[in-house]
């Protein structure tokens, strides 16, 4: 764990209330692109965050020097497994609605999937399909992808969090390479072909 870190943790346990500013500031980006990446981007995303950081407040006295950033992934990994589990409803999409055509059922309402003029303008055509072709990935999977690509976590670190072997999270992020490998087959030879 980089020495600043212990120093700003140090110096909040000792009464300075602003210590934890510059550690919020370093790793609220990594953080919060996790939080977001795992919760698909709904608008729980901030309320995870915030809870995150106040758990992380409220528990520091826990913590054990380690790595400060994982941590933080494995309060919010907790905050969203609980939330998906409290939300979770069984809903089926042939589940009649009802309305003045009688036999409309809740797919029928939905849009179609694909991506909006707004969504393809916000970033690029590329980093939309890998956004696209991580959410294909299973929930285990996903999150080792994320913790290895945007947390730099170790798989040691990710096999703790998802209390699994070294070797079960090995071969999740293996399944998630090969599967996103094949969907983004197409994209990755046009990189090819346009380097010179």
């Amino acid at each position: 764990m980089d020495n600043t870190d212990i120093e700003c943790i140090n110096a909040y346990l000792g009464g300075d209330a602003n210590a934890l500013e510059p550690l919020v500031e370093k790793y609220k980006r990594p953080l919060y692109s996790f939080i977001l990446k795992m919760t698909e981007g709904r608008e729980d995303a901030d309320e995870i965050f915030q809870e995150t950081w106040f758990r992380a407040l409220k528990n520091i006295q826990k913590f054990q020097h380690k790595n400060f950033l994982n941590w933080l992934f494995r309060i919010a990994h907790n905050l969203v497994i609980d939330r998906a589990r409290r939300n979770k409803k069984n809903v089926s999409l042939q589940s009649s609605i009802g309305g003045d055509d009688g036999d409309s059922t809740l797919e029928d309402h939905l849009a179609a999937p694909g991506i909006t003029p707004a969504e393809e303008s916000g970033g690029t055509m590329l980093g939309k399909q890998i956004e696209m072709a991580v959410e294909t990935l299973s929930p285990d999977q996903k999150e080792v992808f994320l913790l290895r690509m945007y947390g730099n976590a170790s798989f040691k670190e990710i096999a703790k969090l998802q209390q699994c072997s070294i070797n079960t999270c090995l071969a999740r992020m293996q399944y998630a390479l090969g599967k996103l490998r094949s969907i983004l087959k197409e994209e990755y030879e046009e990189l090819q072909e346009a380097m010179p």
